[in-house]
């Protein structure tokens, strides 16, 4: 089972990635451009059809590759596979109505660092979004809160701190306003290594 220190890690491992395949997906079309704007006579060039063909298909390659390792590889994603399987410690339920978030119980709900939480999450009039924020509003995850229907998501969380709850779903002027601060304290004795799976 692999563990993963922190959401930033991993994310800035997969950044740095991405980034390096979108540069040399640049450079195909980079060279594409320059074969288009080249004088019919010229010189010829060393990049021929095969040549470009040939690394078209790495690219595809590679993209597709690097798609199948990295797909498990963002905690969040192995736990919504194995969801069915997975057994929560803890649940939360939210319920929204009138762009106002209700909590179960009075704030902060406290949990603990390690513990696969749940959060149900129910609308009783229009689509909202219900996210999660640390600090420094950077978010630690969203999702679509559609009406009348038990919208879930687990969660295991690896650092203590307060968190902000906020509507990432537009759903009239008055969403701008739904947000709780500190709506959720986390507490850690020790750092907690997220895992793929549990």
């Amino acid at each position: 089972m692999q563990e993963i220190t922190t959401t930033h890690e991993v994310l800035g491992t997969l950044k740095l990635v991405y980034t390096i395949y979108a540069l040399a997906i640049i450079s195909l079309i980079g060279w594409f451009a320059y074969r288009v704007t080249k004088e019919p006579n010229s010189t010829k060039t060393f990049i021929t059809p095969k040549v470009f063909y040939s690394y078209l298909a790495l690219l595809v390659m590679v993209g597709v590759g690097i798609h199948i390792l990295t797909y498990n590889k963002i905690p969040w994603v192995a736990w919504e596979l194995k969801k069915h399987m997975i057994k929560p410690d803890r649940k939360v339920e939210i319920v929204v109505k009138d762009h106002k978030f209700h909590l179960p119980e009075i704030k902060p709900i406290v949990l603990q660092c390690g513990e696969i939480v749940e959060f149900n999450v129910k609308s009783e009039d229009l689509t909202y979004g219900f996210g999660l924020f640390r600090k420094d509003n950077s978010m630690v995850f969203q999702m679509q809160v559609i009406p009348k229907y038990d919208n879930k998501l687990l969660w295991i969380f690896d650092k203590s701190g307060k968190y902000d709850i906020l509507s990432t779903e537009y759903s009239g002027p008055k969403g701008a306003f739904m947000k709780i601060k500190d709506a959720i304290r986390v507490d850690c004795h020790k750092k907690v290594a997220l895992k793929e799976s549990r």
